[in-house]
């Protein structure tokens, strides 16, 4: 029996003795020590740190949290932030997860770490729905201080983990380290708004209790392999739906690629070729600025540079979705119609990686 055993069985014995006024046999209370310890989840005893351990992450973040906070005044802005980080705390705390840290408008929170418990993806999955259906709870609190609404992203991953407390004397803090909490803070970077989406290890974890969406393979920094990701759609046994406010099905992400288009006309691509400039893409379109005129819902030929993938995109047909004017400039929505699956596969290469930083090593 170890150190940690001997000292809950005498405090097993202490609390029958000061309640009851009699003594619990040794037996009796390991007994009691048994029982409880098949329903409550170990803690990692002293010396034990350092270990691995499987360990479900869940990483959340506001959108666009900044360039809203950039119009307000600083002492709104951070009793917003901490409106929205103390009710995320709170549904973390209730569904047994550890607050690992704060990422400026992000939160990290641990599912078996330092407590693991055979549920804790169940536990963590659970975590981020409550998690989304409350932003409507903190958006109705903002309305009523004229504030705009905020929207959150969240993704979860589980593996195989380094866990013990890092530092000095000076600070120290307990957390995770390793590659499986880089791919949580990746899967994250994906979702859209209201959007959670898991890695496949996790959703496996999950089999029988989450209703989820089809496999989707992402391209992450560091990684060789496709990794996998799913959307968590329900959870049907606590009657919990995900309120998932992004009506589209891809990410956008700002970026500065040159692009060239043609007129089609009559099913015919028709010179000359017009130089532009794309702003933002998606898997489905672009923004980008053009200084040629060009008329609503007509149909393009789009041809995108995408040497910053070592590829060069031919073949995009496309339709002018929408038209701005902002002075000289000419700004045009473009949604592609038609892209080979080349084309495809390196325009969801390229949107996948922009979204996880400027380098695409």
């Amino acid at each position: 029996m170890n150190e940690a055993a001997d000292e809950f069985l005498g405090r097993i014995q202490a609390v029958v003795a000061d309640a009851l006024g009699v003594h619990v046999d040794p037996q009796a209370a390991w007994r009691l020590y048994t029982a409880m310890s098949a329903v409550l989840p170990p803690v990692m005893e002293e010396g034990q740190e350092g270990l691995t351990q499987e360990v479900t992450v869940l990483m959340a973040d506001l959108r666009g949290f900044t360039a809203i906070s950039e119009s307000l005044p600083a002492k709104t802005v951070l009793e917003a932030l901490n409106r929205f980080l103390s009710r995320m705390c709170e549904i973390a705390v209730q569904n047994g997860g550890t607050i690992d840290k704060f990422l400026g408008d992000a939160i990290m929170v641990l599912f078996g770490a330092p407590r693991c418990h055979v549920h804790d993806a169940r536990h963590a999955v659970t975590c981020a729905v409550q998690m989304q259906i409350a932003m409507d709870e903190i958006n109705r609190a903002n309305a009523s201080l004229k504030l705009p609404p905020v929207y959150m992203g969240a993704g979860i991953n589980t593996g195989q983990v380094m866990a013990g407390t890092l530092g000095s004397t000076l600070y120290s803090e307990y957390t995770v380290i390793g590659d499986e909490v880089n791919i949580a803070s990746r899967i994250e970077a994906f979702s859209l708004r209201g959007q959670v989406l898991i890695s496949e290890v996790t959703f496996e974890r999950c089999q029988g209790f989450v209703t989820a969406s089809e496999p989707m393979d992402v391209h992450v920094k560091g990684k060789a392999r496709l990794v996998r990701l799913r959307e968590v759609l329900a959870i049907p046994s606590m009657n919990l739906v995900v309120p998932r406010k992004d009506v589209r099905k891809s990410p956008r992400v700002e970026t500065r690629l040159p692009f060239t288009c043609k007129r089609v006309i009559d099913k015919i691509v028709v010179p000359p070729a017009h130089a532009g400039l794309v702003l933002d893409i998606s898997y489905e379109g672009i923004l980008a600025q053009i200084d040629s005129e060009l008329t609503l819902h007509e149909d393009i030929h789009l041809d995108l540079d995408l040497s910053l993938i070592g590829s060069r995109t031919h073949g995009i047909y496309a339709r002018v979705l929408s038209l701005r004017h902002d002075g000289p400039r000419r700004f045009v929505g473009i949604g592609f119609t038609s892209v080979s699956p080349e084309g495809e596969h390196d325009i969801r290469h390229l949107v996948q990686l922009l979204i996880q930083g400027s380098s695409l090593k």
